[in-house]
Order: structure tokens, then C-alpha cells, then sequence
């Protein structure tokens, strides 16, 4: 497992991480005994960084990632949550000091720790960015000790650039995979000039990428790539990265024969983001030892040779552009 350093916080962070939202909720039944076996397989193999959320499961994400850095002891890992999805409507005005406060107190709570390593804004109404009185409550809180640092979730670009703009975030997580490729365009260049850790989140566009699916998969109704397929729960670019399921599955069809060797296409799409150096760590989920033990495997992929990088874009520019590029 290789590292890269983590935006201007002085921690280096394993390049795969551990996204955290699968063992939550809305992905399935969660199973409490597996969830922290893979957590426990994530770890031993290297991973460093864990993303979680307040709203994941209610808080059973955090609690669970808490009892296993319990059980293991040790140095920590650098554990990110987030915040603002409890709100029942986004609005600007939901982001007060009293609001913050209480989620953050309850995150510490959950975690089982005195301070949180980083909080992020959890895809907040765009209009929030132009709000700088919102970041000037963070920088309180860190000045109080309940949180190291900051930074932001969010679904656009635009969103991401205006969010660097504040000298307090220190990381951007935002969805990026070989199906949503427009961040690569101008903001990776922009936060790396600022030294801004970007978390690539939903790095296998929901499973899709990891060719395992067909036209005639079932999904549960706990799951939200059967109920949020068409945006009805939250942001529809959390689900397959907006792109149409068909429309995804044939995409991966071209892509299918570019895998080489024994590997897997999962692993193939996670070493096909670490080939950006402005990517700090992808954070694929996991549910099980299996899949956090192969996620990992990903990091010691060899590099992918240029013309494989090339097809890639083409495939995007040819099947997948027309129904995300503009739109985050």
C-alpha cells in the first residue's frame, strides 16, 4: 500500500481508503459481523483512511468504525465524517453554530474520540459556498479543539472551485471514476496549486465498474441503486454516477476488454484514478474481508500504459459524456 500526503494537514494517508456509507445504510442488509470483519481486513492490509457520515445508518457507521479502533488499539487511522445531511430541507441557514455544533458533538460521541480528524460539509445547497460566515464557524471549532480540520462533499465542480477559494478546506471529496471524468479538467490543477486533498468518492460509479451487474440484476428495496435510480432520495449522481444503468452496463462492455491479466475490473478502475497524482485517496466500499482485501490489492496494480488511458476517455467522450459531463 502506497501513501500520499493529505492536502497541507501534515498526514499522509494510504491512497486506498475505506468508504464507510456501504456498512451504514442504503446499500442492501447490513450485516453487523461482516462490516467489521471488513474493516478489520481494510486495515490489515494498509488502509489508513476511513470515510464515514453522521446520516450513514444514523450513526451506526461511526459506532461500528469506533468499536474496531477500539478493539484494535494502536495508532488511529485518519477517520473523516461528515455533516449537514440531518437537516430535514438544505438551506444556508441550516449550517448555524448551534447546528454544527450538535452534529459535531454527536460524531464525537459516536466516534469515541475528543476530537474529530476531519469534518466535511456534506453536499450542501451550492449556495452555501457563497457563504463565508459558514467557514468562519469552522475555523471556530477547530480554534476549540473539536475538529483538526475541514472540508467539503460536493456534487459539482463549480461547487469544489468556489470551496477552495476558502484558506480553512483542506480536502474535496467529489465523485470521480472513468464514467465522471470533468473534474480532471480544471479543478485537479486548480487544488493542487493550493494543496487541497481530493477523496475520489463512488470510485466504482456504485458497482457498476465492477462489471458484476446485468440487465437482469435485483437489487433490495433498502437499496438506493434501486431507489434512488432516478434521483428521488437524494442527488441522482450518487447512484451509478448518474449515468443510465444500460446505458453504464454497455459502456463497461467496452471497457472489459482492456482489463489485462488476472485482475479484476474494480481493481482496474481504482488504479485507473490513482493514475491522477491531484487524487490524495479513493475510498471504494466494502462489505465484506473479500472486498476490502481486493480493493486494496488496486494500489500494487502497474501503472496503465497510455493508450489504455486513451480508450478510456474515448470510451467516456463516446457513451457516457452526453449524460454527466455538464450536469456536475
Amino acid at each position: 500500500m502506497q501513501s500520499r500526503q493529505f492536502g497541507r494537514t501534515g498526514r499522509s494517508v494510504s491512497e486506498i481508503g475505506f468508504g464507510a456509507w456501504a456498512i451504514g445504510a442504503a446499500w442492501g442488509e447490513v450485516n453487523d459481523e461482516e462490516a467489521l470483519a471488513a474493516l478489520h481486513a481494510a486495515l490489515d492490509t494498509g488502509v489508513t483512511f476511513i470515510d464515514t457520515a453522521d446520516v450513514y445508518g444514523d450513526g451506526h457507521s461511526e459506532r461500528l468504525i469506533a468499536k474496531v479502533l477500539k478493539e484494535r488499539g494502536g495508532e488511529k487511522p485518519f477517520v473523516a465524517t461528515k455533516a449537514g445531511r440531518r437537516l430535514p430541507a438544505q438551506s444556508v441557514e441550516g449550517y448555524s453554530t448551534e447546528n454544527l455544533n450538535t452534529w459535531i458533538d454527536r460524531s464525537l460521541k459516536n466516534l469515541g474520540v475528543e476530537t474529530l480528524d476531519l469534518v466535511q460539509l456534506h453536499c450542501p445547497p451550492t449556495d452555501l459556498y457563497y457563504h463565508p460566515e459558514v467557514f468562519g464557524r469552522l475555523d471556530r471549532l477547530v480554534e476549540e479543539g473539536k475538529i483538526r480540520h475541514y472540508g467539503v462533499s460536493v456534487e459539482r465542480v463549480e461547487e469544489a472551485l468556489k470551496a477552495i477559494e476558502y484558506p480553512g478546506v483542506v480536502s474535496v471529496q467529489i465523485i470521480f471514476n472513468a464514467f465522471r471524468q470533468r473534474p480532471a479538467e480544471r479543478f485537479f490543477a486548480e487544488a493542487k496549486q493550493k494543496n487541497v486533498a481530493i477523496i475520489a468518492r463512488v470510485p466504482l460509479a456504485s458497482g457498476l465498474l465492477s462489471g458484476k451487474f446485468k440487465r437482469d440484476t435485483k437489487f433490495e428495496a433498502t437499496d438506493h441503486r434501486l431507489f434512488n435510480r432516478n434521483g428521488e432520495a437524494f442527488d441522482v449522481g450518487e447512484t451509478f454516477s448518474g449515468v443510465p444503468y444500460e446505458a453504464g452496463l454497455d459502456a463497461v462492455e467496452r471497457i472489459r476488454p482492456l482489463v489485462s491479466g488476472d485482475t479484476t475490473m474494480a481493481k482496474f478502475a481504482l488504479r485507473w484514478i490513482l493514475m491522477f497524482d491531484a487524487i490524495t485517496v479513493a475510498i471504494p466500499g466494502a462489505r465484506n474481508p473479500a472486498q476490502a482485501r481486493s480493493n486494496a490489492e488496486a494500489a500494487a496494480l502497474p501503472a496503465l500504459p497510455k493508450e489504455v488511458m486513451d480508450e478510456i476517455v474515448k470510451i467516456y467522450d463516446e457513451d457516457i459524456r452526453q449524460y454527466v459531463h455538464q450536469r456536475w
